[in-house]
């Protein structure tokens, strides 16, 4: 069994992850990284990526891969570049259907802390409204 070194998280552009210090930190080969994450993501180019890395001590590495920020598959379902300065509170700087509301807690239902999709909807929605993204029927 291998030794563990360090365990990231970080969040990568899909399909186009290039070395850099922010990889460096993780202590992994870069290279072989990068071409293995972009192989695994390419379908997901313009989304950002969150992704787990496991470096080892002989500078090998696994990676786990998880679902897009809520966040902005909300700006991209909605058509908008950000969300609202002032939240809740204030205007509404988008919408986006319910229909929609769904498709997006259906992707991100195995990375929520939920087990049907009713719940899934109901944390995405939170979500919306505090970016002041209103969710209409």
């Amino acid at each position: 069994m291998k030794k563990i070194a360090k365990v990231v998280k970080m969040e990568l552009p899909g399909g186009e992850a290039k070395p850099g210090p922010k990889l460096a930190s993780a202590g992994v080969n870069m290279g072989k990284f990068c071409t293995d994450f972009n192989a695994k993501t390419a379908d997901r180019k313009g989304e950002i990526v969150p992704v787990i890395i496991t470096a080892y001590e002989d500078k090998s590495c696994d990676f786990v891969i998880k679902t897009s920020p809520v966040a902005g598959l909300i700006l991209k379902a909605a058509g908008i570049q950000k969300g609202s300065a002032t939240g809740r509170k204030g205007p509404k700087v988008g919408k986006i259907t319910r229909a929609q509301l769904r498709q997006i807690a259906e992707y991100k239902l195995p990375d929520l802390n939920c087990n049907d999709i009713d719940a899934a909807m109901k944390i995405v929605e939170g979500s919306a409204n505090n970016m002041g993204v209103e969710v209409v029927d």
